[in-house]
């Protein structure tokens, strides 16, 4: 198995070692937190400014069109699809009817939606003189920015400070990136997530228990953060306790009861919440019967493939449809590099956990390339890879890309007729 934490390459890169030398002169120990947030801002400003701008792209492409012959920008980004029902979750809660949305789905439909990001809107608007649309809006546009930066945290720490502005960059223009933008859940997700593997890589082990178990109640899929933690920290205390007994470990402090808080903490959350919806149904089984009425199952894969298979075999194709099977393929491909270059395990399990549930479930093929857009440790590959390139090459590449992503929002927004 690969180790918890992979040092970058060995011949690392002269901002990474500028940063060495650095952080060198101070102890990390004897730091306040204001001083190593203010050393981390200055680090991961460039890759933030360059995040911003390219999100910024995206939704001034999509505001030029906007209202044209249909929804202005703010019905776009804050009161559409998955958001309407997170809104109304904040405004009303769970138990309120939502007749006019969930005729086919039954009594229970909006316990499909995860509490954490309503409970963050109906703070916010207690708060805030703001609507809930536009609370669940600025949500996400802060969660965006903290995930970008948490993005940028663990690909510096496994890959170095120039392969981390490139990855960061790279997720904001993924496909579907422009959910990034909008009332949705990924935003608040991937920054959970992010820092739960940034806490697991850097040891910190307690943090990386509490905030998986947050992004357990954020999505279904906060089961792939809560793997990812659960086994990083037992494979963390089964080599300390083997080091130990061959007497390698040294004057090194006792992790026991870290490694255990995170190990018992991380997966609260997501048991709690299926829990709940069990109990509320009747049966353990409630939250996937809740599942199977929006038409969301797992099949091993089985409808994926029939739907890759039909880009070859089917036409006429739509763009939402290759995009999601070239992002499906794509994915698959990337996480065999992770592995062979061996990606610290807490990432590897995270990013195969996303995959296999993406892939494994049946339904929604318009909306894998987003269920993948957390599963941001798949783009080091072709971070480092860029970063290691000539400075033309690397523009033209990003260049590019930008402008792909731009078009591709502007159609997910106008174009395609359904969720993202």
């Amino acid at each position: 198995m690969p180790p918890v934490h992979t040092e970058p390459s060995p011949a690392p890169q002269a901002g990474a070692r500028a940063h060495r030398r650095r952080t060198s002169r101070t102890p990390t120990g004897t730091e306040s937190f204001p001083l190593r947030l203010r050393s981390a801002a200055a680090r991961a400003w460039p890759a933030l400014l360059a995040y911003v701008a390219v999100r910024c792209l995206g939704v001034a492409a999509v505001a030029l069109r906007a209202g044209d012959d249909g929804p202005g920008l703010g019905t776009l980004l804050a009161d559409r699809y998955d958001a309407v029902y997170y809104t109304h979750i904040a405004d009303f809660g769970y138990a309120a009817p939502m007749t006019d949305s969930c005729t086919v789905q039954g009594p229970l439909c909006k316990y499909a939606f995860f509490p954490l990001y309503p409970a963050l809107i109906r703070a916010g608007s207690a708060l805030l003189p703001l609507s809930s649309a536009q609370v669940a809006w600025g949500v996400a546009v802060v969660a965006a920015l903290l995930a970008a930066w948490g993005v940028y945290a663990v690909v510096e720490r496994v890959a170095g400070r120039r392969a981390a502005v490139v990855a960061t960059v790279l997720w904001g223009i993924a496909p579907h990136a422009m959910v990034e933008s909008m009332a949705y859940t990924e935003p608040v997700f991937t920054a959970l997530c992010a820092w739960a593997l940034y806490a697991a890589l850097s040891h910190r082990w307690v943090a990386a228990g509490v905030l998986a178990s947050l992004a357990g109640l954020t999505r279904p899929s906060g089961s792939a953060v809560v793997a990812a933690v659960v086994i990083a920290a037992l494979w963390a205390l089964f080599t300390s306790r083997r080091r130990a007994a061959r007497g390698g470990d040294g004057p090194r402090s006792d992790r026991t009861g870290p490694l255990l808080a995170a190990v018992a903490v991380a997966p609260l959350g997501w048991f709690a919440w299926f829990g709940w919806v069990g109990y509320r149904a009747g049966h353990w089984r409630g939250y996937f019967e809740v599942q199977e009425k929006w038409g969301s199952t797992f099949d091993g894969g089985s409808f994926t493939l029939h739907r890759v298979a039909d880009v070859f075999l089917k036409l006429p194709l739509n763009l939402n449809t290759a995009v999601g099977a070239a992002t499906v393929v794509a994915s698959l491909v990337l996480f065999a590099v992770c592995v062979q270059q061996r990606q610290p395990v807490v990432l590897l399990v995270y990013a195969g956990m996303l995959l296999l549930i993406a892939v494994g479930g049946a339904g929604y093929f318009h909306s894998k390339a987003r269920f993948l857009l957390p599963a941001f440790p798949l783009l080091v590959p072709l971070a480092r890879a860029l970063a290691a390139a000539r400075p033309s090459t690397l523009y033209t590449v990003l260049g590019t890309a930008v402008g792909l992503s731009t078009a591709y929002g502007v159609y997910l927004m106008l174009v395609w007729p359904h969720s993202p």
